[in-house]
């Protein structure tokens, strides 16, 4: 993952910004806001930590507990024809739906 940065268990994107010459980011795998912004990849990683630890300090003024980036579920949206086939796949092969997806997503990106 070259293109993310990582700290305390979230990670953030880096783009940049031809118009305004600065590289920039977000949080992802969390629904709030949380953004940063840098002039170099120093500056960058430096603001998007404080960004990170300005928002799990938020958190805890507030006293809401800070969003976990990945909690382990999603919602995929399929066609009924491969639900029908997964589905029946997985009774085949003595299997959750839930277990042959993620059998299938491990294959996938490894």
């Amino acid at each position: 993952m070259s293109n993310l940065l990582e700290y305390k268990g979230y990670y953030g994107t880096v783009e940049y910004s031809a118009v305004d010459k600065v590289l920039f980011g977000k949080l992802i795998g969390i629904n709030s806001l949380v953004s940063y912004e840098g002039i170099s990849v120093n500056n960058l990683k430096k603001d998007f930590e404080n960004a990170v630890d300005d928002y799990l300090e938020m958190c805890s003024e507030a006293g809401i507990e800070p969003e976990k980036a990945y909690k382990g579920s999603f919602n995929v949206r399929i066609s009924p024809e491969l639900h029908k086939k997964l589905a029946l796949y997985s009774a085949l092969h003595g299997q959750t739906l839930n277990s042959t997806v993620e059998e299938a997503i491990v294959q996938y990106v490894t």
